[in-house]
């Protein structure tokens, strides 16, 4: 069983797009590799072939591979509700909704199911690239881990330690990590990459010796920034926070609110990349721009919190002006719940049992549920086609569906659209992603769309990062302790 995996010295160091880059690479190679992270927390995720839900990160290195999404390279994923609870997902399917505490308690008896998974993966293919999550140096979470050493450990798979220079004193947390790791666990790593250097690498050639000198790992190479990972989805809305608008002329100025608990805001990423269209996020605290030519209200975690978190904010004052000045309205899934008449969650599926009314901006009303939606779909925008996929819990009623926004293959018509045209909205992830319907969309805003399919972009990134690390990596170093017979 030949396999590696990827931990960090802290979230946010470039693992996911490392084992992405490095799936690639080895599929480039002619191996059958597939991904693999135990454990997960975000609220981007992606619909598998099965029907389940996995991390955004685990479907794109699913892509890197060339295989499709399986709900077992990623068995436990934890989805924030509020700063203390998490929806819980195991193998793809909803388990139920607990506390930071109930889940530190309960999360070893989740390892049979992450090893299981680990061994379907593995019998499946030449090599498993797994990714860790957070860092193994937060020792304070080490009883019952099964997402960095725990698991590393119990499956016997060699790890490689990643250090993030970007955001400086990256010896200190590479040497500091090999400090407080017990001594069975520090055994487990092989060696150390140092990821998003910026400059000229010669200059940093005294600081590998001394993390090689104190750590006694192999130094395993000096990673570039890679420009091509901004090409690639994001898995965690921290990214939002440090995003930079474009300078460059719009002529379509996309603003999307940034919610606590923003939920798959990568469908938004094609029309990020159209010329003349800009997509600036706007954090809490600022007004939704005036000039904006469309305000979307992104996909939300908890659709309740933040609906008043929005109108706490006076957005929803800004909507209403938007719209009175001629500008429109699109919401995806917890989006387009909140631009109906109420939002009723009677189970206490996003916490206790509450409702509220919705912004009124269409003629529909949610009730939220204990079943999911999770499914892939296709069907037409304006006469175009698109694919993508839902991923909701809630029933979305009302005479507004008489003038539905999308049709779909399976069910026909799906959405609404309000009596003026202005505001719209539906439950689809991923809408955008096809050239022809995002071209169909913006001649809606007098624009001409590239008619790129988006995949093609991340296609290209990801064979631009796997070209990096060729020469920036040991790659011989890493086939050996991966265990694979005959380096590729």
């Amino acid at each position: 069983m030949s396999a590696l995996m990827l931990q960090g010295c802290g979230s946010d160091v470039g693992k996911s797009v490392l084992t992405a880059g490095l799936c690639r690479l080895f599929s480039n190679r002619g191996l059958a590799v597939r991904p693999f992270k135990p454990q997960n927390m975000s609220n981007n995720a992606a619909v598998t072939a099965e029907g389940g839900e996995i991390g955004r990160a685990q479907a794109l290195q699913a892509f890197a591979c060339r295989v499709q999404p399986s709900v077992h390279m990623n068995p436990v994923l934890l989805k924030p509700q509020t700063d203390v609870g998490a929806q819980v997902v195991i193998q793809g399917r909803m388990s139920g909704t607990l506390r930071a505490g109930e889940y530190q308690r309960s999360k070893a008896a989740l390892l049979d199911i992450v090893l299981q998974s680990y061994r379907t993966l593995a019998s499946e293919c030449d090599l498993v690239l797994v990714e860790g999550a957070g860092s193994p140096a937060e020792i304070n979470l080490r009883d019952g881990d099964i997402a960095n050493m725990g698991f590393a450990r119990v499956a016997g798979v060699p790890v490689v330690m990643v250090g993030d220079i970007d955001r400086g004193h990256v010896i200190a947390a590479l040497v500091g990590a090999k400090v407080v790791l017990s001594p069975a666990d520090a055994a487990m790593i092989r060696g150390f990459i140092v990821n998003k250097f910026r400059g000229d690498p010669r200059l940093f050639d005294a600081g590998r010796r001394a993390i090689a000198q104190y750590t006694g790992w192999r130094d395993l190479g000096l990673v570039p920034w890679l420009a091509a990972a901004a090409r690639l989805p994001a898995e965690d809305a921290v990214i939002l926070a440090h995003s930079v608008s474009s300078n460059a002329p719009s002529q379509l100025l996309i603003a999307v609110p940034m919610l606590p608990r923003i939920a798959n805001f990568d469908d938004l990423d094609p029309l990020r990349r159209e010329a003349g269209v800009e997509v600036r996020f706007i954090p809490p605290g600022s007004p939704l721009p005036p000039n904006a030519g469309l305000i979307v209200l992104p996909g939300s975690k908890a659709t309740l919190a933040d609906l008043a978190f929005l109108r706490e904010q006076g957005w929803d004052i800004d909507l209403f002006a938007h719209i009175r000045r001629g500008g429109r309205v699109l919401g995806l899934c917890g989006g387009y719940q909140m631009l109906g008449r109420r939002v009723a969650d009677p189970y206490g599926i996003e916490g206790r049992p509450d409702e509220a009314p919705g912004l009124g901006l269409l003629d529909v009303e949610t009730v939220l549920s204990s079943s999911k939606v999770l499914r892939r779909v296709s069907g037409e925008l304006a006469g175009a086609r698109f694919e993508g996929y839902e991923m909701h819990v809630g029933v979305t009623s009302g005479p507004g569906l008489l003038r539905p926004f999308l049709r779909l293959d399976d069910e026909g018509p799906h959405g609404a659209v309000s009596a003026d045209g202005r505001v719209m909205g539906g439950y689809i992830h991923g809408l955008f992603h096809q050239g022809e319907a995002r071209a169909a969309f913006l001649r809606g805003f007098g624009l001409v769309g590239s008619g790129l399919d988006h995949d093609r972009v991340v296609d290209a990134a990801l064979d631009e990062i796997a070209g990096v690390l060729e020469t920036a990596i040991d790659v011989q170093a890493l086939s050996r302790f991966a265990g694979l017979s005959v380096a590729p």
